[in-house]
């Protein structure tokens, strides 16, 4: 019997595809399926732009009334140049490959935000280590991928830079660390139980 409606379903199909072919040319349905293709590209690539913008970001409860606060405070945010960094200039890749792998591990985040995880400061204080140790842990394996965006070894001016800022660079090239060895804090507040821990850390290591 199931061959028999299978056998059945593959002629209803092709009576179907003669019955299209027959009313519309198939340079009609290739334009047709172009025309569509480029619309639904579009409203893809519309909407992965419009999730990244500060707008979008800040629509969180979570995250409107916790790590925005904090980034305002910060040379992120106001500075003299007046150029400002946004959520996705630190947190989203501009490789389309890199974003997309972004994009899926972002939806973890909306998984937490529908359960309230972090959704009072008590909350979020109590899960600040973990979350800013994950941030740091992918900014350290991509070589801080989007500081570099901004922020190229290559186009510093040690001239400008104060003696001590120099110092370390110098000391962090030489010893192949990254932007995020050394720039921890720099946008959002540290976690309370940070000194503990670098200090758990650096005891493993004598």
């Amino acid at each position: 019997m199931s061959d028999e409606k299978s056998a059945d379903r593959s002629q209803s199909l092709m009576q179907i595809l003669r019955s299209t072919s027959g009313t519309y040319s198939l340079g009609t349905l290739l334009v047709a399926g172009f025309v569509v293709g480029i619309l639904f590209w579009g409203g893809f690539n519309w909407a992965m732009e419009l999730s990244n913008t500060e707008t979008f970001c800040i629509s969180c409860h979570e995250m409107e009334v916790n790590v925005y606060e904090e980034y305002r405070d910060t040379i992120h945010y106001n500075n003299r140049t007046g150029i400002r960094a946004v959520c996705s200039d630190c947190h989203v890749p501009k490789e389309w490959h890199y974003k997309i792998a972004r994009k899926v591990v972002a939806t973890n985040e909306l998984i937490h935000h529908f359960l309230g995880t972090i959704d009072t400061p008590e909350k979020f204080e109590a899960k600040r280590l973990e979350l800013a140790q994950s941030v740091w842990k992918s900014m350290k394996g991509n070589n801080s991928r989007e500081c570099r965006n901004c922020h190229d070894y290559e186009s510093m001016d040690y001239v400008a830079q104060q003696r001590r800022s120099v110092k370390g660079h110098i000391k962090g090239f030489d010893e192949d660390e990254t932007c995020i060895d050394c720039h921890k804090g720099i946008a959002h507040s540290l976690p309370a139980m940070y000194s503990e821990d670098v200090s758990a850390v650096a005891g493993n290591k004598h």
